[in-house]
């Protein structure tokens, strides 16, 4: 028996192999969570298909633009239809332009802090909002943040302060939700060598520096983010909302 048996998830913001979103995934479906997915853009359907794919040939999988009102809307009324009821969501999605991930913060134009909130913060909203209604037993939403959130990481930038707004947004919404039995969490990884980490200039001195300082001298693995996910979708974090877990090797405590 899995701890997810019988679950019914939606997981959005796979982009490849490597993206933390497909290790969460696996996790869940390996405790026996039924899944459907979503992509976002064309240049992103054939990968997701693929890895989603391999949990069976009925596996829904829909495209989605979160920071679109309508696409939201489908999704869930495509999941609504094919599950009935919804139990697991996983927001795996953030985006600022590139130039406002290089320079200086102060430099960050007003459309670039705009599009790294509305996709990485307010969406967390807007899918929970949607998903809401489905979780009639309940139900868990995790989202997925960054030390940046809390201290200065240069480069991060913008998207450190639409972290943080991602997890204020995590609070709020537990409060807003915890009615419903749904709870919402943040896990806040340590660097992970994904496509989107890549974007980061300076990532790779970034993990060295996570290898020198962190207690256990090392960042996280995907699996083991993948097992957190777990934790918090399961019956073990029933008591646990509003909260941002740290998996990454206790870098997280460190004052030098």
């Amino acid at each position: 028996m899995g701890s997810l048996d019988g679950k019914l998830g939606i997981v959005f913001g796979v982009a490849n192999k490597r993206s933390i979103a497909w290790a969460i995934a696996q996790s869940w479906a390996k405790e026996g969570a039924k899944l459907a997915f979503t992509y976002q853009g064309e240049r992103l359907k054939d990968n997701v298909e693929e890895l989603a794919g391999t949990f069976g040939a009925d596996t829904l999988i829909m495209p989605c633009d979160v920071t679109k009102d309508e696409d939201i809307a489908r999704v869930f009324a495509e999941v609504g239809q094919k599950f009935g009821k919804l139990h697991l969501l996983l927001h795996s999605v953030a985006f600022a332009p590139k130039a406002a991930l290089e320079g200086d913060f102060i430099n960050t134009d007003r459309e670039a802090f705009k599009i790294a909130h509305d996709v990485s913060a307010y969406s967390l909203v807007a899918l929970s909002r949607a998903a809401a209604p489905l979780m009639t037993g309940g139900g868990s939403i995790v989202a997925m943040s960054y030390y940046g959130a809390e201290k200065v990481v240069p480069h991060y930038n913008v998207m450190g302060v639409a972290k943080a707004s991602l997890e204020a947004s995590t609070r709020y919404l537990a409060y807003d939700l915890g009615p419903k039995k749904i709870r919402v969490n943040c896990i806040s990884a340590g660097p992970v060598n994904t496509l989107a980490a890549r974007g980061i200039s300076g990532f790779m001195e970034m993990i060295k520096h996570y290898e020198a300082h962190a207690p256990l001298k090392r960042t996280c693995l995907p699996e083991e983010l993948g097992a957190t996910g777990t934790f918090l979708a399961s019956d073990g974090g029933a008591a646990i909302t509003g909260q941002v877990i740290y998996v990454d090797g206790g870098y997280q405590i460190m004052g030098m």
